[in-house]
């Protein structure tokens, strides 16, 4: 079997399309660490904040982040800790318990967005090459 010209610009610009995500990757694991928090629990701050309701559940946080529910807890109760996240029992349902930003958390996530948003602002243009490289 045979490679096509077609087959190794599909791959190449499939290739390339995960090298550049991986870059903003990276940048984004970085400023979240030079502002103490690892890549995951900035994920659990982000998800909380861009939630469509105001009652999130540690499986809502599950769900957005694809990782199991007791990983979340875990994760939740870590944030919990640094004062960057609030958990109250549900009015509804017993079994869970809802989440909600600290003031601390909304401030660091505020200044970390604005530094994601510069950021894919000056990577547009890449990514709507790669993107019309994959058409």
């Amino acid at each position: 079997m045979s490679e096509t010209d077609g087959d190794r610009v599909d791959y190449a610009a499939l290739a390339d399309f995960r090298h550049a995500l991986r870059h903003f990757l990276l940048f984004s694991e970085l400023r979240a660490a030079e502002h103490g928090l690892t890549a995951r629990q900035h994920q659990a701050l982000l998800a909380i904040r861009g939630a469509p309701t105001p009652h999130v559940t540690v499986g809502y946080v599950a769900d957005r982040l694809v990782i199991k529910p007791h990983s979340a807890s875990g994760l939740i109760a870590r944030l919990e800790v640094l004062d960057l996240i609030a958990r109250t029992p549900s009015p509804t349902d017993g079994r869970q318990a809802q989440v909600t930003l600290t003031a601390r958390a909304r401030n660091l996530l505020e200044r970390l967005s604005a530094t994601h948003r510069e950021e894919l602002r000056r990577l547009r243009p890449l990514f709507t090459a790669l993107l019309t490289r994959l058409d």
